[in-house]
């Protein structure tokens, strides 16, 4: 388990945001607007504050005092896209695989819905919603175990429940390394194969982690000569029901077990490069190619793209390098309810160039700081950060303390004022990614603030994924842009610049046929989204043959799948939440200014624009 560094050991780093911190508010002390320096008060606060222990996440699943009845579930951010609340009469925690078979066994023979519920629950959508009050959870909390590495066939066999960080550091010891994984570590195997979740790379299998899955054994239900429960054994074999199960949505059944092929551990040497944006459509198509650990994180408004200059290397190469990502450490609540309080109170008041100033030195900190690598664990001194493979590839300390104190928690921990923000992500093809760029630059241009606020989240993570052969995997070699950005607390409040965001979002999906990334995203990027996997028939061939009677799947999961219709609303302000492409005004927020709007760059586009009164009338 790698130790978390506190940031307070990096004299040099303190040093320079302090510097940056006097300078700006020395410029900013006379301006009139002094609410500027509250804004970068409380952003230098979240970057300084952060401490080597932590109130690690609670368990998304609540029941009735000390019981396992009357539960309802959320995801790690305390809310899903509609708001809606999750119930479930209960919930059972199997430790075994046989204590799994039963679960499953009983519940089928009770002909109760099910769905499978993580530790961490960081799935954005309505994945782990069983259908009525009367379904089961059942969590892989406990099926959490290691089952087998060999060194010589390079392989590691863990249960459903077991972390990325666990894979990660149980194959180092063995010498060996999952070549590509995402860069948060609180995912478990499940999760990550339920979800389709990724890396960034082109290269070889690609940056998908279920390519990477040889074997797996899921529980489904039976029948009645099966004593209700059936355990199937997948490999490469079986490669149409494997192709269907490595991104299943969690509608099979249960994984119990999953093996994975492994690589001899290796090193890499990283460099963080910034330029202008003004080609990053060329060079996006091309960079993943060049480097095999190659991302991209793009500042739109700030005209910057800051490429990730990736390659592995000899194992002799000098280094010990360490990555701990900024944002995923610990940090104190303190801090983060007043980042909070301070872009609430940009948007209330429209105020975009306090944004503008808040990401600019943020992301140049971030950036000062090389996001979080480490030369040695400790210190970062210069370019190349050169390291083994398993200290660089994924982090979240925040993860780490057993502590109960909310003095410091993750960003995003619900129990306290921290962040709350949508995320839409979605893969572009590369063969349309230079027309798909240049588009959101033009949109951009017409107000370079426009995309300031998701900057305060360190802009647009775009990483490289390889077409797989999973049915419902990417379809083509793409790049994925990760967006983060504001919500708010009131479903019917919307936010600054809510226009160009929902153009963007429909830009990708709709013009340029975008696949969303199963595990994030708003209700409206997943509406007809089936049409766009050729091979969805036979998915659903395999659903029906793994659980004829649908116990695993839901409401949610049959729009998606088109089983269903109604993935989307017709309800006053469904846009602002991303439940519906607005058609009328009533979507939107009328009587805030904002009214349903054609898109500036893509027309079909139909987004919740700000318009004065004067301008309306």
């Amino acid at each position: 388990m790698h130790p978390a560094v506190s940031m307070f050991t990096n004299k040099r780093l303190i040093s320079i945001i302090n510097n940056i911190f006097s300078t700006m508010a020395m410029l900013l002390f006379d301006h009139p607007k002094n609410r500027f320096r509250h804004l970068f008060r409380s952003k230098f606060i979240f970057l300084l504050v952060c401490l080597v222990s932590c109130t690690p996440p609670e368990d998304p699943i609540k029941c009735s005092s000390n019981t396992t009845s009357s539960c309802t579930i959320t995801n790690s951010y305390g809310m899903f896209p509609d708001r809606s609340v999750c119930k479930a009469a209960n919930v059972a925690y199997p430790t075994t695989e046989q204590e799994l078979i039963s679960v499953v066994s009983a519940a089928t023979k009770a002909r109760r819905k099910m769905k499978v519920a993580t530790r961490f629950s960081h799935s954005i959508p309505k994945l782990v919603c069983p259908d009525g009050e009367d379904g089961l959870l059942i969590s892989t909390k406990y099926l959490n175990h290691v089952l087998r590495t060999d060194a010589h066939a390079m392989t590691m066999t863990v249960e459903s429940g077991v972390t990325l960080r666990q894979i990660i550091d149980e194959a180092a010891k063995a010498g060996l390394a999952l070549p590509y994984a995402p860069y948060w570590w609180g995912l478990t195997i499940g999760g990550l194969m339920g979800t389709g979740a990724h890396g960034s790379t082109l290269w070889g299998k690609g940056s998908s982690v279920h390519d990477y899955v040889t074997k797996l054994k899921i529980v489904s239900p039976g029948g009645s000569e099966d004593d209700y429960a059936k355990v199937m054994v997948l490999n490469e074999n079986d490669h149409q029901d494997l192709d269907a199960a490595k991104v299943s949505l969690g509608v099979l059944g249960v994984i119990s077990q999953v093996t994975l092929k492994l690589q001899p551990l290796f090193k890499r040497s990283i460099t963080y490069v910034t330029k202008n944006d003004s080609d990053l459509g060329d060079e996006a198509a091309s960079f993943g190619y060049q480097h095999e650990f190659a991302d991209i994180v793009w500042y739109p408004s700030q005209r910057k793209a800051v490429y990730r200059i990736d390659d592995r290397i000899s194992s002799n190469t000098s280094g010990n390098g360490l990555y701990d990502y900024i944002p995923f450490r610990s940090t104190s609540s303190l801090a983060l309810s007043l980042v909070r309080t301070t872009e609430e109170k940009l948007e209330s008041t429209s105020n975009a160039g306090g944004k503008c100033l808040g990401a600019k030195l943020l992301t140049s900190t971030l950036r000062t700081s090389a996001f979080g690598l480490t030369n040695d664990g400790v210190t970062f001194t210069d370019y190349p950060v050169i390291g083994y493979h398993n200290r660089l590839q994924s982090s979240g300390t925040c993860l780490d303390s057993p502590e109960d104190s909310m003095i410091t928690a993750c960003a995003w921990d619900p129990r306290i004022k921290g962040e709350f923000f949508h995320q839409t992500t979605f893969s572009v093809g590369l063969s349309v990614i230079k027309s798909f760029i240049h588009d959101v630059q033009t949109l951009v241009s017409l107000d370079p603030k426009a995309l300031c606020g998701l900057e305060l989240y360190n802009g647009i993570l775009m990483r490289y994924v390889k077409a797989s052969s999973a049915y419902l995997g990417k379809q083509e070699d793409s790049l994925d842009f990760d967006i983060t950005y504001y919500r708010s607390k009131d479903p019917i409040t919307p936010r600054l610049y809510q226009d160009v965001l929902e153009e963007i979002e429909q830009l990708a999906v709709f013009k340029y046929g975008a696949l969303p990334h199963w595990g994030k995203n708003r209700n409206l990027v997943f509406d007809g989204v089936i049409k766009k996997y050729k091979n969805a028939r036979k998915f659903l061939k395999v659903k029906e043959t793994y659980d004829p009677l649908g116990l695993f799947s839901s409401e949610w999961t049959d729009q998606v799948l088109a089983l269903k219709v109604g993935v989307t609303t017709d309800e006053e302000g469904c846009a602002l939440e991303g439940l519906c492409k607005c058609s009328q005004d009533s979507h939107c927020a009328p009587k805030k200014g904002y009214f349903c709007k054609p898109g500036k760059v893509y027309k079909d586009a139909r987004v919740c624009t700000f318009v004065s009164s004067k301008k309306h009338m």
